[in-house]
């Protein structure tokens, strides 16, 4: 039923006056009134042109980039937070901590939210508070505030983690889905990267560290206009209920009517929705848990370097913050390079597996070939890195494990992004919402154990330890490639169950 249905069919009894229950001659069933967008349509976003779908593809990457960016940008200027502060290393160490612990809690809202409201609405509301912290944090009086701020600015920063993936799936089909994506997950491990680069070099020059949040806060006030300037919105339930509107106020005809208007849920229903929908998806499915469970060690482990690089690179060969933050920027140049292999070799072997299986979608399984590669590779960085950290070694031996790291983090990033998307189609801004809370959980927690861990153990075998535990997960894409299928059929979210698996021979997929 649509809106306008129960005018028409209140106070009628349909076995007495069948004639009047049913459409009469030469009228329309309900059933006709019902909006529809086919893939064709201008209203459509995956007709849209690809220069315009780049462009917001381009977009939503720089969302991610600013938020990460923030997240690891005061670790260049902490040792002046913590002269003007006077608090402790450890309490130094929250201002990251607290912000990718603000992912733990963004994720949560944002997602669902914007199932329900669409993407664009959260992305203005969410960088406009994003932005508003940043200031907070600028001019933030005591330690208290800087901490809350940072807390606040990292949950509002959450919103493009969770949904700029979704945004991506929804102006993408499935073949170039995979190339959108590659260029986006770049994007987290980019901002990162980049953070102690750039605050690096602003303590060494002597500028104040209010400076480097007056510069967060321009980035974030810049990607906000450009949210309400140049972001459409890209949620088809959405777009059907703005048609439906549309088509209601043109013709004057009540009868038209979008899916998502009949889903009227009571507000216990709706908070129960949003704030528990992403961990319904998460803990019913098996294959969601181990890929997040992957996912979140190599995350953690990223903040965790912003601890242990300054120990390998500042204490060992004696550079100062702006040089050690350079050491960051092989991952990112390693995570370009994961990029480039994916779309010179990966991707083109998926698009003939989709025209090996026309008509029918290629399974998701199809993703993490790039992944059973990266795993070893991530692993064996973490050992190269682990022993040639002694301080007679040159420093370049260290150095250049990263940029194999940093190939490996971008394509277990890529792989199981794309699995997620392709395995959840409709649910994935939950279920990236659940893998976000968790992977936050652990970039949060592992700088806070990082320092106590390198001095401890040593860095060479600190960074083994890490290598070690990389060797243990990287099987799980392997095991996901034979069991996915199984696991698909089973579960209550995805729609691709019913997916075959081969078509032609073994191995196609």
């Amino acid at each position: 039923m649509g809106p306008g249905s129960q005018t028409r069919l209140e106070g009628v009894n349909a076995e007495a006056h069948p004639e009047e229950y049913g459409p009469q001659p030469g009228e329309k069933s309900i059933e006709d009134f019902e909006i529809k967008i086919a893939l064709d349509d201008p209203d459509h976003p995956q007709s849209w042109s690809r220069v315009y779908r780049w462009y917001i593809t381009a977009v939503a990457g720089l969302l991610v980039l600013n938020g990460t960016f923030a997240s690891s940008a005061p670790s260049g200027v902490l040792p002046e937070l913590i002269e003007h502060f006077t608090f402790s290393q450890e309490v130094g160490t929250l201002t990251i901590s607290l912000f990718v612990g603000g992912y733990c809690v963004g994720p949560l809202l944002w997602g669902p939210l914007s199932e329900q409201f669409g993407r664009r609405p959260i992305f203005i509301l969410t960088f406009t508070c994003y932005t508003a912290f940043q200031v907070g944090c600028a001019l933030s009086p005591n330690t208290g505030s800087i901490l809350i701020f940072r807390f606040l600015g990292g949950t509002f920063a959450a919103a493009p983690l969770s949904n700029s993936g979704a945004l991506i799936s929804d102006i993408w089909d499935a073949n170039t889905r995979g190339k959108a994506l590659a260029v986006f997950t770049l994007a987290p491990f980019a901002g990162p990267s980049l953070g102690p680069i750039v605050s690096g070099f602003m303590g060494v020059a002597g500028v104040s560290w209010r400076w480097l949040f007056w510069v967060l806060t321009m980035f974030a006030g810049l990607c906000l206009a450009v949210i309400v300037l140049t972001v459409p919105e890209t949620y088809l339930p959405v777009l059907l209920v703005k048609k439906a509107q549309r088509r209601r106020k043109e013709t004057g005809d009540d009868r038209w009517w979008a899916p998502m208007e009949n889903q009227k849920l009571a507000f216990v229903q709706h908070a129960k929705r949003v704030l528990a929908r992403p961990f319904l998806v998460l803990f019913q499915e098996p294959m969601l848990i181990a890929i997040t469970i992957y996912m979140s060690f190599v995350y953690g482990c990223l903040y965790l370097l912003f601890e242990a690089f300054p120990i390998v690179f500042t204490e060992a060969y004696g550079f100062n913050a702006g040089i050690s933050g350079l050491m960051f920027l092989p991952i990112f140049l390693g995570g370009a390079a994961g990029v480039i292999l994916y779309l010179l070799i990966f991707n083109p072997i998926y698009e003939r597996k989709l025209a090996l299986m026309a008509p029918n979608p290629v399974p998701p399984e199809a993703r993490l070939d790039i992944a059973m590669w990266a795993g070893p590779i991530y692993a064996i960085s973490y050992f190269w890195f682990a022993w040639t950290s002694f301080p007679t070694v040159s420093y370049w031996a260290p150095l250049i494990a990263i940029f194999p790291m940093g190939i490996a983090i971008e394509g277990i990033f890529l792989a199981l992004f794309n699995y997620i998307i392709d395995t959840y189609l409709f649910a994935a801004a939950s279920a990236l919402s659940a893998t976000t809370v968790a992977r936050s959980i652990f970039g949060a927690s592992f700088p806070l154990f990082a320092t106590q861990m390198y001095d401890k153990l040593n860095p060479r075998w600190a960074s083994s330890l890490l290598g070690f535990l990389a060797l243990l997960m990287a099987p799980i894409p392997f095991v996901l490639f034979k069991y996915g299928p199984m696991l698909r059929n089973r579960s209550k979210f995805s729609p691709t169950k019913d997916l075959p698996v081969k078509k032609a021979a073994a191995g196609d997929v």
